[in-house]
């Protein structure tokens, strides 16, 4: 039988920013969109009560294999691209909210 705590933790990466900063991201959405597979990540957040007066930011990044067979998380260099997938993502996440308030912070009704 299996714990369903192993089942319900969240799959973790470490982003490095730009200027060498490290943040660990919750992933939550993978998508397969002509052929290229995307990952929607969420700053990983240990107490979720943090997050009721915040808005949470999206990280959409590509997804492309190394030689040696690893999984590589690439930015996506098209802006229109960008917008498109995050757009698609953000569609899929609000199919999956299952509240009614307009105001709530687990979907994206208010943008």
């Amino acid at each position: 039988m299996e714990n369903d705590d192993v089942m319900d933790a969240p799959e973790l990466y470490t982003l490095v920013s730009e200027d060498g900063e490290e943040k660990l991201f919750e992933l939550i959405d993978v998508m397969e969109e002509e052929g290229k597979v995307y990952f929607a990540l969420i700053p990983h957040i240990e107490n979720p009560e943090e997050l009721l007066d915040g808005e949470v930011e999206l990280v959409v990044l590509s997804v492309t294999t190394a030689e040696d067979g690893s999984e590589v998380l690439e930015p996506i260099e098209s802006d229109e691209e960008y917008e498109r997938i995050a757009n698609l993502f953000l569609e899929r996440l609000d199919e999956d909210c299952e509240c009614d308030d307009e105001d709530c912070d687990c979907c994206h009704h208010h943008e």
